[in-house]
């Protein structure tokens, strides 16, 4: 075998296999950080694409077409009473350089809206059809948010209506600011004598702002749209993640508006027109992939030896649920605090995937009970300790859910299954006197 193909089939067996069966607790330092970035980014592009974010994205771009104009109506229209209406214009057009059929097209919209909604009947209809073309926009985006979190059920009314207000009074103008920037810097920075008048951390500091404005933004976003606890150290990684490479995107749409400009003789406005589509298209990949990364960040030791755990065998996963079971009762039996799942996963160096899962079986059979203090969630045995044998603890596993389902009667199963409760009441006569916390 060649030396470059055998060393592609060992990154291979990495990166599938082997970086899954390190965990956190087993590394220090630099190597945790950037196997935890590996892990992240390669949970965050299989979910990418098993979640099929691109045919969410071109959902996201139909309500974003079907909402841009009472959106930036409600922004230039909240701008104008802080007297930033012009600005905001401003950086609109120079947010879409080249596009010079398609922006003034909007803002024309934007003016007979606004225009229209100030007198007569139309102001009580207009402001609704408004508000509720911007609420169903991000409530679109909540929904892809949700589903990228596996979150079934979205926020109510009124959280809905104060969350997505607040977010239009604020991000928005820091997208718009960022982008304006952005296009400001790449045209205005490269003459000379801006150049020579600012110092070359100044400089820097100029080229960078528009980075560290969308790192604000998208991490707002991903703090604050999912309907579920995001930790801000997560929302922060994807916020960077996706805040690069929207901005860097920005950088090359500018390059391609600028080059597609010069044929504008021969194609016309058309030609601003698929350009748009592609810019929102891909705008909403980053902004999806990025919500990807956050969920893959928060929850990455729930795939921590993924192939292992989706291919246990019945008698590691009874040992493992026998262990964790005996832990719990013996905290419960000493009189000491109750364990998260984490706790346990951290404690004994167990997957969190598989704890969870054996945990949420237990509960589920009645063997323990989950308590919830706040935000924390414990465990503690459902029964009385001196009456949960090793035998009841498998008869509770065992006999859980249907049996004996099947209307036709058969002479021949009918005698086996009989044969194998003979067997099974064999088994259990050593164990059925043994007390789990005496183990």
């Amino acid at each position: 075998m060649p030396k470059s193909f055998a060393f592609i089939v060992h990154i291979y067996q990495f990166l599938r296999y082997e970086i899954w069966q390190l965990t956190e607790f087993e590394l220090s330092g630099f190597k945790r950080g950037l196997y935890r970035f590996i892990k992240t980014l390669i949970v965050a592009i299989r979910g990418f694409i098993v979640d099929n974010l691109y045919i969410r994205a071109s959902a996201l771009v139909y309500s974003i077409l079907f909402a841009i104009i009472p959106l930036f109506a409600l922004i230039i229209a909240i701008a104008k009473g802080f007297g930033f209406d012009k600005t905001i214009e401003e950086s609109l057009e120079g947010t879409l350089v080249g596009q010079v059929q398609v922006i003034p097209t909007i803002l024309d919209f934007v003016s007979r809206y606004l225009k229209a909604a100030q007198g007569g009947v139309f102001i009580g209809v207009g402001l609704i059809i408004l508000l509720w073309s911007v609420m169903s926009l991000f409530r679109q985006i909540e929904k892809a948010f949700n589903s990228v979190w596996q979150v079934k059920k979205q926020r109510p009314f009124n959280r809905q209506l104060s969350t997505y207000l607040s977010l239009v009074l604020i991000i928005p103008f820091l997208i718009i600011f960022s982008s304006g920037l952005s296009i400001f810097f790449n045209s205005k920075i490269s003459q000379p004598f801006i150049y020579d008048v600012l110092t070359p951390f100044l400089r820097f500091s100029v080229k960078f702002t528009p980075y560290i404005v969308n790192w604000i933004v998208f991490t707002v976003l991903y703090l604050v749209i999912p309907n579920t606890r995001v930790k801000f150290s997560n929302a922060v990684i994807a916020g960077l993640v996706a805040g690069t490479l929207f901005q860097l995107f920005q950088l090359m749409y500018i390059h391609g508006q600028n080059y597609l400009s010069r044929y504008n003789v021969v194609y016309g406005g058309f030609a601003a027109i698929p350009l748009l589509f592609i810019w929102l298209q891909v705008s909403c990949l980053i902004v999806l992939f990025g919500a990807e990364v956050s969920y893959a960040s928060q929850n990455i030791q729930n795939f921590e030896y993924e192939f292992d755990t989706n291919h246990i065998s019945t008698r590691y996963k009874n040992f493992l649920t026998l262990f964790i079971s005996y832990v719990i009762v013996k905290r419960f039996e000493a009189q000491e605090p109750a364990l998260t799942a984490e706790n346990i996963a951290h404690k004994y160096r167990l997957p969190i995937r598989i704890v969870n899962q054996l945990i949420a079986k237990l509960v589920e059979v009645s063997v323990l009970v989950e308590v919830t203090e706040g935000k924390t969630t414990t465990f503690l045995p459902a029964f009385d300790i001196n009456r949960l044998t090793v035998n009841l603890l498998y008869s509770k596993l065992d006999n859980h859910g249907s049996e004996l389902f099947l209307s036709n009667k058969n002479e021949s199963l009918d005698s086996f299954w009989q044969k194998t409760l003979n067997l099974k009441e064999l088994s259990d006569e050593s164990t059925k006197h043994i007390l789990l916390k005496d183990l």
